[in-house]
């Protein structure tokens, strides 16, 4: 199978990359920068792409089975007015150009699998969050809406249309858990904000597996949660890093020292959360190889 993989020099798409690749699947990659992405990815067809000024070239789109659609600026940054509008575009704007390019196309993908957050549920405190829970009144919330709406155009033009609300993935290597082991392993870790919201993690592996498994199943349609069926609060997973580490995880970090450095908006978002879990994924029979934050954990810092 040929898959269009937007995004795919990213953390994520790098990852899902690597597994489509490593099942026998062909993958096409679209990049700001191609030639940068082809030195750290030379089995990757990589094509050149400004995802919100155009739409990406015909050539990258022909003959594709199917998409995978990760696009989208960092979140965790400040969210000034223009950062946010590079975030919004980023994901929106971004997503209908692609929507749009494969409504040209002569032959189109059967399938288009696209990322989404949990943040689309807003602040939900200790409340269960599933698939069926309508979205928060936040930014982030917003954006997610605009985002999977962009995607879901791709329904009209005949295309099976599945998103993905993805939770924090955890690797060693990049993202959360990168940022938290260097103070942790210091025994400098500890809860954020009174550490009671909660955290809606994923193992990486998971996530790449259960990208794969919305690809694939021809059933699987509209929005899915990803994340591990097992949430923590932040407190949790603070506790449970510092017992893996076999460090000490008691040093609090007040809400005021997210919010100096993420400013006041994202730094209140950082203090809150969603108990979201993959209610959708579970019910279809979707099995996850780490359920479980602690276990989950060993195997990720073994690596």
């Amino acid at each position: 199978m040929r898959v269009l993989v937007t995004g795919a020099s990213g953390f994520l798409g790098a990852r899902v990359s690597d597994a489509l690749l490593a099942r026998g699947d062909e993958v096409v990659g679209l990049s700001r920068d191609p030639e940068r992405a082809r030195g750290s990815n030379p089995t990757v067809r990589w094509h050149a792409w400004n995802a919100t000024g155009e739409r990406p070239p015909a050539a990258a789109v022909e003959g594709v089975d199917a998409v995978i659609n990760l696009i989208g600026e960092p979140i965790d940054q400040r969210w000034t007015p223009e950062a946010k509008q590079r975030i919004r575009e980023s994901r929106e704007r971004a997503t209908r150009n692609l929507v749009d390019a494969l409504s040209a196309a002569d032959t189109r993908p059967r399938a288009l699998v696209s990322q989404s957050a949990v943040g689309y549920y807003g602040d939900r405190g200790d409340v269960v969050v599933d698939e069926s829970t309508p979205p928060g009144s936040s930014f982030d919330a917003a954006v997610c809406v605009a985002w999977e709406a962009a995607a879901g155009a791709a329904e009209e033009i005949g295309m099976r249309v599945a998103v993905l609300r993805t939770g924090l993935p955890l690797d060693a290597r990049a993202g959360l858990l990168k940022q938290l082991l260097p103070p942790f392993r210091l025994g400098l870790g500890g809860p954020i904000a009174g550490g009671r919201q909660y955290m809606p993690w994923i193992h990486v592996d998971d996530w790449a597996r259960l990208v794969l498994w919305l690809l694939d199943g021809d059933a699987r349609a509209g929005a899915y949660n990803g994340t591990a069926p097992s949430p923590v609060t932040n407190a949790e997973l603070s506790k449970t890093l510092g017992r893996t580490l076999g460090r000490p995880a008691v040093m609090p970090i007040p809400k005021l020292a997210m919010k100096l450095r993420f400013g006041s908006e994202l730094g209140e978002v950082v203090a809150r959360g969603q108990r979201a879990i993959p209610r959708r994924a579970l019910d279809a029979g979707f099995e996850f190889a780490h359920p479980d934050l602690e276990p989950a954990l060993r195997d990720l810092l073994a690596r």
